[in-house]
């Protein structure tokens, strides 16, 4: 979430004036919000001279069952805790339950900030 800064008025009502700009380090991005379908990616610069590479959509999970991990193909968002309105839209996000060619899984990476989707079987 972007932060938005202090507030432009007083509880009175009246006008604050700005004492300085926005820093560079209260700059922010909009979230990556990954969706399902043909893998784009983008890569960003971040702050110490790295980069990272965010997955904007993709329909490949490396999906672990205890003992091995498989490539598998994301179907569907069956569930996710972050918003209700990103299973409509099909957005995968840490958390979320994605239905795959291996069956109901958990993710458990950040696709918008390593650019990959892991995920653990669910026990059905």
């Amino acid at each position: 979430m972007q932060d938005q800064g202090r507030s432009t008025r007083k509880r009175t009502g009246g006008r604050l004036k700005n004492v300085r700009k926005r820093r560079k380090d209260e700059l922010g991005r909009l979230p990556t919000e990954t969706q399902v379908g043909e893998p784009r990616f983008r890569t960003v610069d971040v702050r110490g001279n790295d980069t990272k590479t965010r997955a904007l959509a993709t329909n490949v999970a490396s999906v672990n069952n205890g003992d091995e991990t498989v490539s598998a193909e994301i179907e569907d968002v069956v569930e996710n805790e972050a918003n209700p309105n990103y299973v409509r839209r099909n957005i995968i996000t840490k958390g979320a339950v994605i239905e795959t060619s291996e069956g109901q899984a958990r993710v458990t990476s950040r696709p918008g900030q390593t650019g990959q989707v892991n995920a653990v079987l669910l026990d059905e």
